[in-house]
């Protein structure tokens, strides 16, 4: 017969072993739990990692490696519709050749992507040839508008596209930028910005920079409007005529 003495030690060893066992246990949960932390750790770290090496440096939106051009008829010109593939490694630089003078621009290609797609194709296809600039605006905005075969500041190319580069965008003297009527509406036709223009509010895509002509211009404006649009508004009384565009890659 087991004495009373044997019995307490059995019971005090079976209730120890019970708390090994359910140390144990708890060990066991709290390794899996860490394991599967570190894990997640490691994936959000990974995740992370990924995204500051894809994304885009200094908050520019990456090129386009794709445009879309839209049917928006009818076509002032029709000389078909872009690429839908730009070059976005290129560097272009425009010459409008006019009879007051050549205006040089520097196209914004990082920026403005499928906007100097457009421009570049246009112009490929002469389709600004012997066309007049028809808006030059003396009082609020300081711009000469171009780009519209029909002359009439309605015309276009048949076709339309989104804007671009309009973040924190101003309209500072030598800007080159799209018009539009409302928002991705882009086609051909461009205004050029001889002065100051900052009233403007971040609607019109900039998509160049005049390095040289900006002074051909501005010489137009002393000249002034005949205010067909009204005060300070209309065609320019020194008729700007583009013979051409051409474009230099490289």
């Amino acid at each position: 017969m087991v004495g009373k003495k044997e019995r307490q030690k059995r019971l005090e060893r079976e209730r120890y072993q019970r708390r090994l066992d359910k140390r144990a246990q708890r060990d066991q949960t709290v390794r899996r739990w860490t394991v599967s932390s570190l894990a997640a750790i490691i994936v959000l770290a990974v995740a992370v990692g990924v995204f500051f090496l894809v994304r885009p440096s200094g908050g520019q939106a990456a090129a386009s490696s794709h445009c879309s051009y839209v049917s928006s008829p009818p076509a002032s010109k029709n000389v078909g519709t872009p690429p839908a593939k730009p070059d976005t490694t290129a560097a272009y630089q425009a010459t409008i050749h006019t009879n007051r003078g050549d205006v040089v621009i520097n196209l914004l290609n990082s920026k403005a992507t499928c906007t100097v797609n457009s421009f570049v194709y246009l112009a490929s296809k002469n389709y600004f040839g012997n066309t007049e600039c028809h808006r030059l605006t003396t009082s609020g905005i300081f711009v000469l508008q171009c780009g519209d075969p029909a002359g009439t500041g309605t015309g276009g190319p048949g076709y339309k596209f989104n804007d671009e580069n309009l973040t924190g965008a101003k309209y500072t003297a030598g800007t080159v930028a799209m018009a539009n009527g409302g928002p991705d509406t882009n086609g051909s036709q461009f205004f050029l910005v001889y002065q100051n223009s900052l009233s403007l509010p971040a609607s019109y895509t900039p998509f160049g920079t005049i390095v040289s002509g900006l002074n051909i211009i501005q010489n137009v404006a002393k000249a002034g409007s005949d205010n067909s649009n009204g005060s300070g508004d209309g065609h320019p009384k020194e008729k700007v005529e583009i013979a051409s565009v051409t474009i230099k890659k490289t």
